[in-house]
């Protein structure tokens, strides 16, 4: 008959085994543990008995599941209730907020339209000030005459009065002669009405007549007909007295005009005609300059209206974009002009170079200063970036940035929990952030978006990354450690990134926490707060104990408000990605931080070499999105590969530009890794030698002490140089520097140190150039390694094979034994002495030994490919099914390079 565990049983009627086990006991049926097992008979007696209990026992959980549903309907109805009394709050917001911008729509028109009319009345008035000064000019520059004669008729007229002249001292020359008869003659006018027309000097006396007022009249101008006829009755009424007075009047009037001297007539008529000359040229200069701003503002419009088509800045319209690096021969077909010419210049300038040399940034500027064109030099990392212009109408408020830095363990991740209720740290190997990632805080109704980078010296690229992507830098520094090296170079960062700091001091609630220690550690690096009349905003806090976190979100908004970012969100989205990752049943994700415009699903991107389509969008809690605005971090799905930490991607129309982008991007960067160059190290040594006839070795010797480097120049001095000749080419007291790897790079050289270690700027700088930086404590072991290594005869290498691997299909628990895998060998074979790791979702969560190995009830020590065994491992006990269990040997193996 079938038997049935007593903790079967208990979980089926709903209690635990001790509950269970106490019914039994009541009931008299024999019962040692809970893993004891009932007959099928007492099964149903205690079936049968317990009925009422196992009735109620469902009864009271019935009814807990109702009191919970009960419960989620009216919190859900409460949300529900609440988000309809935000919306009616946001939509009374928005309608209060519509009417003044209509108000200040119309307050804005009025003053526009009072300044149009004011402006339009000056311009009247301008015109017409203009019109009076040019009829003034003409006026001045014309003789005022029925026939409108200009400025030519005005020196005929000159002429004429001076032959008026000539003709008057002929007269007077004869006058003594004709005395009497010109006193009878006037006699016989004045009688006859001043006709003239029986004397013999009547033409004398008439052009006396027309010539005297000629030289009295202002300005040179002629006299008039009206006055001519004037003084015509004026002679007819006073003939009798002019006859004894107007003798001598005439010849007075005579002598005047002789005075007024012919130049000074041209004199005034040249100022005339230039002053009139002068406002016209005026007005048509300002028309021609009127004309040539219009014309730029024109083609200052259809510059920024082209750039913003092509998603560019205006200024790199006209810029020719030339690499760092470029030869003669591209810089030619970049400028469109002949390589000779550009040849021609190099070598006037004393640098001459070939067409397939490279030229120097300097040298290129140069050469394109004196074609007079504009050129723009690309960084390697301005290649793979992207450049836009936005109008600033266009732009739009967007949530701030903020970036976690500070040193190991200062509790820059434990913050972050404290904001965002969460406990990340507890999952990180070590309590170390091993990643970077962004997450996103609604705050008082405002976004905030953190971006957490880790503190650990391993990661100070992916620090570095963080600083660059940022509108805040959040510096965690601990009270009662104070200013570490990792909060140094997180202080470099954001300097040199140009970011405000915002030191937060955590773990204030300590005893032996000191805040104002923290602050004067921190002065020495240019971190001075507001109190003590610096920049940077202090806040202490305790996130173990939710202490300041209020204050320290508020003084992020503030800084935001200060910094007034804005994005323009109505445009083709681009970022940066801030972390990518394999995963084994999603592929290629990575998290992207949108900088511009709006990510929808189905976008085609470009991430450094990688491309593709957005299959999936999906926020911090894993829940899915349509779309992602500026600041928002999102993971995405999609990529055909997995793109790199840092970074930038931009949504392409065409999914075959974005194609061709990427896969120009990835052939790139495999032919700089080609022609990459490869320097020497004590490993390769030896191959270099035989292979490349390598006859010298040069070191770069740094050391805590003169006396070691003399020590090792000496015993290098023994040494056999005879295949291959050691140099030192340069050796010095102190820490290994960039300079030093600098030195290096340019020499082939190895850097050895002594009792020193290199620093991180000078670490990086040799991760990037290929660079062997080896330090010893020891001489002897410096000596024996350069010994080997020019021999050839380094000692063994440790390395890693693996043997095979096997997929858990099932689990049991074993008494004694604990947890035993069921498992099916995948791929060679399995050995009882191999190590072992655990591979969950291709993270490995346990590297240990094997405990025991089973097939069936036997024990093995080797299992092959295709068989099945049971495989048990120490000190492990949470294995689940799907888990790969890789086994592997660390082997010796000779050194051959």
């Amino acid at each position: 008959m079938a038997k049935v565990r007593i903790s079967s049983l208990a979980k089926e009627f709903g209690m635990t085994s001790k509950e269970l086990m106490g019914h039994l006991e009541e009931m008299k049926i024999p019962a040692k543990s809970a893993s004891s097992t009932l007959e099928d008979a007492f099964v149903s007696m205690v079936k049968k008995q317990l009925a009422p209990v196992i009735e109620a026992r469902a009864a009271e959980v019935e009814a807990a599941k109702r009191a919970e549903e009960e419960a989620a309907r009216a919190a859900e109805r409460e949300a529900a209730a609440k988000e309809e009394a935000e919306r009616l709050a946001a939509e009374a917001r928005r309608e209060e907020e519509r009417r003044l911008s209509q108000e200040a729509q119309a307050a804005a028109e009025a003053a526009r339209a009072a300044k149009e009319e004011a402006e339009r009345r000056a311009k009247e008035e301008a015109e017409k000030a203009a019109r009076e000064a040019e009829m003034e000019a003409k006026r001045r520059a014309v003789p005022a005459s029925d026939s409108g004669m200009r400025f030519r008729s005005l020196l005929d007229q000159i002429a004429e009065q001076e032959v008026v002249l000539k003709e008057k001292k002929a007269a007077e020359a004869s006058k003594p002669a004709n005395d009497s008869r010109n006193e009878r003659g006037g006699r016989r006018g004045n009688r006859n009405g001043g006709s003239g027309a029986n004397g013999s000097d009547a033409p004398a006396r008439s052009r006396r007549r027309s010539s005297a007022p000629a030289a009295t009249m202002p300005d040179n101008f002629p006299p008039s007909p009206d006055k001519a006829a004037k003084g015509g009755k004026k002679g007819r009424r006073g003939a009798a007295h002019e006859n004894h007075e107007g003798e001598d009047r005439y010849a007075r009037m005579a002598r005047e005009a002789e005075e007024y001297s012919r130049e000074k007539v041209l004199a005034d008529a040249r100022a005339a005609v230039e002053e009139a000359s002068r406002e016209s040229s005026g007005r048509r200069k300002k028309r021609k300059e009127k004309r040539q701003a219009e014309a730029e503002r024109i083609a200052e419009e259809r510059k920024i209206e082209e750039a913003l088509a092509q998603g560019v800045n205006p200024e790199d319209l006209d810029a020719v974009k030339v690499s760092e690096g470029v030869t003669v021969a591209e810089l030619a077909e970049a400028l469109d002009v002949s390589a000779n010419d550009i040849i021609k210049r190099l070598f006037l300038l004393g640098t001459p170079l070939t067409m397939t040399q490279t030229m120097s940034n300097d040298l290129v500027e140069l050469v394109a200063d004196d074609l007079g064109r504009q050129v723009r030099i690309v960084t390697p990392e301005e290649e793979n970036s992207f450049s836009f212009y936005d109008d600033p109408k266009d732009l739009k408020p967007r949530p701030p940035v903020v970036t976690v830095m500070g040193h190991v363990d200062h509790g820059k991740t434990s913050l972050l929990d404290a904001i965002r209720h969460t406990n990340v740290w507890s999952g990180e190997a070590g309590g170390i952030t091993q990643h970077i990632g962004a997450s996103e805080v609604q705050i008082n109704g405002r976004q905030i978006t953190f971006v957490d980078t880790p503190g650990h010296e391993a990661f100070t690229a992916m620090r570095a990354r963080g600083a660059k992507i940022t509108d805040v830098v959040v510096l965690v520094v601990a009270a009662d450690d104070g200013v570490m090296p990792q909060t140094i170079e997180a202080i470099n960062h954001s300097k040199a990134a140009g970011v405000p700091i915002i030191v937060a001091v955590n773990k204030c609630d300590k005893p032996e926490a000191n805040p104002d220690k923290v602050r004067q550690m921190l002065t020495e690096y240019g971190i001075i707060p507001e109190e003590w009349g610096g920049q940077n905003m202090f806040v202490n806090v305790s996130a173990k104990k939710g202490q300041g976190i209020d204050e320290l979100l508020e003084t992020i908004l503030l800084q935001a408000d200060v910094l007034e970012l804005k994005a323009n969100p109505d445009t083709f989205a681009s970022g940066t990605v801030i972390e990518a990752k394999l995963d084994r049943g999603r592929g290629p994700v990575a998290t992207l931080l949108v900088t511009r415009g709006t990510l929808h699903v189905g976008d085609t991107i470009v991430a450094g070499m990688s491309y593709g389509s957005v299959r999936a969008m999906l926020d911090q809690h894993g829940e899915h999105k349509d779309a992602a605005y500026p600041s928002d971090a999102v993971e995405i799905l999609g990529l055909n590969s997995v793109p790199a930490a840092g970074d930038e991607f931009r949504v392409f129309e065409d999914a075959r530009d974005a194609r061709d982008l990427a896969e120009q991007r990835s052939l790139k960067a495999r032919i700089e890794e080609q022609n990459k160059v490869k320097h020497v190290t004590l490993e390769t040594l030896f191959d270099e030698m035989s292979q490349n006839e390598l006859k010298e070795l040069n070191l770069v010797v740094k050391a805590d002490a003169q006396g070691t480097i003399e020590a090792l120049a000496d015993s290098i001095g023994k040494m056999d140089q005879s295949e291959v000749r050691i140099n030192i080419i340069h050796s010095a007291v102190g820490a290994i520097s960039e300079t030093d790897v600098t030195l290096a790079a340019a020499s082939n050289a190895i850097i050895i140190g002594f009792g020193v270690r290199p620093q991180p700027k000078a670490r990086d700088a040799a991760e990037k150039e290929n660079i062997q930086i080896k330090t010893y404590s020891i001489i002897y072991k410096a000596i024996e390694d350069i010994d080997a290594a020019r021999i050839g005869m380094l000692a063994p290498t440790e390395e890693e094979v693996q043997t095979g691997s096997a997929e858990v299909r099932d689990t049991f628990r074993v008494p004694k034994a604990g947890l035993i895998a069921g498992c099916m060998v995948t791929e060679g074979e399995i050995s009882r002495d191999d190590k072992v790791r655990v591979v969950r979702d291709g993270v490995v969560v346990f590297d240990g030994a094997f405990g025991s190995m089973r097939r069936f009830k036997d024990d093995v020590t080797v299992v092959k490919r295709g068989y099945e065994c049971g495989l048990g491992i120490e000190k492990f006990q949470d294995i689940k099914v799907g888990d790969i269990l890789e086994a592997y040997k660390i082997v010796e193996v000779a050194r051959t390079e």
